[in-house]
């Protein structure tokens, strides 16, 4: 079938399943938008590149499918940079898709040219720069496949606006999964399996640690088969949050700089990490050389560059966390030294006893930021999926919002990126329609890109933003406080010059209110609930209050600020 570049483009995205994108058009992208409009997929049309792509990572993280997301060449593509680095950090499967200058005039600094390709290349998994059409369909599979197995993350394609012009005879590959040069491993090593089952027996204070990858492919019930089979305690990092039910007894919480103070003591006392799709980052080891000093390191992970890049581990095993954790569950059944396995109950009631000694607490005077997500907590029923900024309020709903399933808690990790929340709980509330969702956002970082308050509006998309309001970049200031001698330099929102936020959400067409007091707290979030379309809650709580506990930079994990 003879086709354009840009019928060729669109119609790949439709043979690769794509339903939505995400994007904003400009010269050079006009072939393919004007594809797009007689399309199947839906476009939805974001204030800022940044928020495109950002909303096509909360969209990605809330299915668990390929977010799509457009720029044109220049500012466009720039614009979309910190929305993959985002995914990238935290691997999420994207893939972005933008305009370029024609063919010949690339490399003569031609109008809204920018070596996108080049730019990108430290922050996408991989990246093209197409030269003819008939590349479009070949190119378009392999995106889809690169991003989506293995270690999942960001694939970019650069389109100049002549081979979007340009024809060719249009015929889809035949699906593939693997390419030259690329072929993930995903079975574990048997013997390696069998040697972390000798390890698991043995010790006498295991815990095992998660993160996104246990997600990522989707092993959370066989996480939990090895918990439960075995009575060891979980820990998550950010990313892991919903791989195990915070609810259960076994849950540890967050670990980490503000993570749980027993989760923290666990992984200093523990004889036995098993690491499974995590990547020991340095806001959960804390300073190193102190890190799990009696701890023997089983380490699951599909990438083997994360496989002692930053702890020693004894136990490597490459390949899927569903697979292996499968298999590792099989060898503990199938071993006869199950049975002979240590006593682990003064392991579990020391535990209990940190966990009685170092709860999280809830300040009790005036309106304090705690109450206000133990409050959204206990009012959605611990049902909602969560969508967060970047800051203390992600760290408070880290600790006070118990996530019990995977893709019910969405945040920037790794890059730690303001302004990902609102275009990222649009993302999710598109993917997911039927679910309830609430984007929790600080006053800071919800003014990095409001303007997706538009985005939401046009759209009609129904999610419930919680500003948590104390008029400061509450984070900074913190650090400020504790390190600086409280030279708060820049770090003050002026919050009674700051905007109104409930009369910006009405300048976009939403609806808002402001809350001052705990007791209008429930009622708030109960209306706003029932409203149709975005509503927003200025919650205007203690302008310094501190996330704790917390392990300053370059200390020890069990060196603790307000750990009590």
């Amino acid at each position: 079938m003879k086709m354009t570049g840009a019928q060729a483009l669109v119609k790949s995205l439709e043979l690769e399943g794509v339903e939505v994108v995400f994007g904003y058009p400009g010269g050079v992208m006009l072939p393919i938008y004007d594809v797009l409009i007689d399309s199947k997929i839906r476009h939805i049309l974001t204030r800022h590149e940044q928020g495109a792509a950002h909303a096509a990572d909360g969209y990605a993280r809330a299915t668990g499918k390929v977010g799509v997301c457009m720029a044109t060449s220049g500012p466009g593509a720039t614009n979309l940079v910190t929305g993959i680095a985002t995914a990238h950090m935290d691997s999420q499967p994207i893939i972005a898709i933008t305009g370029q200058v024609a063919t010949h005039m690339i490399g003569t600094d031609a109008f809204q040219e920018a070596d996108t390709t080049g730019i990108t290349l430290p922050i996408v998994k991989h990246n093209y720069l197409l030269k003819d059409p008939r590349e479009i369909p070949y190119v378009i599979q392999e995106a889809f496949l690169i991003a989506s197995t293995g270690r999942r993350g960001p694939v970019l394609i650069d389109v100049p606006v002549d081979v979007s012009r340009g024809t060719l005879d249009f015929k889809y590959p035949e699906k593939r999964t693997s390419l030259p040069g690329y072929k993930p491993t995903t079975k574990g090593h048997s013997r390696q399996i069998k040697e972390a089952a000798k390890l698991i027996l043995k010790a006498t204070r295991p815990v095992i640690y998660t993160g996104g990858g246990v997600i990522a492919s989707g092993a959370s019930a066989e996480l939990a088969t090895l918990a439960k089979m075995l009575d060891i305690p979980v820990t998550t990092t950010l990313m892991g949050k919903g791989a195990f039910p915070e609810t259960h007894r076994l849950s540890l919480g967050m670990l980490g700089m503000h993570g749980t103070s027993y989760a923290n003591y666990v992984m200093m006392k523990t004889d036995l990490i098993i690491a499974v799709g995590a990547r020991f980052d340095d806001r959960i080891t804390g300073r190193l050389d102190t890190f799990a000093p009696h701890a023997r390191v089983i380490h699951i992970d599909i990438d083997p560059a994360e496989i002692g890049k930053n702890v020693a581990v004894d136990v490597p095993i490459v390949g899927d966390a569903k697979l292996i954790l499968k298999e590792l569950v099989a060898a503990l059944k199938g071993s006869s030294s199950v049975a002979e396995r240590p006593d682990i109950r003064p392991w579990l009631k020391q535990i209990d006893e940190w966990k009685k000694e170092y709860p999280l607490v809830i300040p009790s005077d005036g309106l304090k930021p705690q109450f206000v997500i133990d409050t959204i907590y206990r009012v959605t029923k611990g049902k909602a999926l969560v969508v967060t900024d970047v800051g203390q309020h992600q760290m408070w709903t880290a600790q006070f919002y118990k996530i019990s399933k995977p893709r019910q808690f969405i945040s920037s990790g790794g890059l730690g990126t303001m302004g990902f929340g609102l275009p990222a709980a649009i993302g999710a509330k598109i993917g997911r329609p039927k679910d309830r969702v609430i984007h929790i956002a600080g006053d800071g970082s919800f003014q990095m890109t409001v303007q997706e308050l538009a985005t939401a509006v046009l759209n009609n998309v129904s999610i419930t933003m919680a500003v948590i309001n104390n008029g400061y970049l509450g984070m900074v200031r913190q650090w400020q406080e504790l390190f600086y001698n409280k030279r708060y330099a820049h770090t003050c929102l002026r919050r009674g010059e700051s905007p109104d936020f409930v009369k910006l959400a009405e300048a976009y067409c939403a609806k808002g209110i402001r809350v001052t007091e705990p007791d209008e707290v429930e009622p708030a979030l109960l209306r706003a609930m029932r409203e149709e379309g975005p509503f927003l809650i200025d919650f205007v709580v203690d302008s310094e209050e501190n996330v704790f506990p917390m392990v300053a930079p370059g200390a020890s994990l069990d060196d603790m600020i307000g750990g009590k």
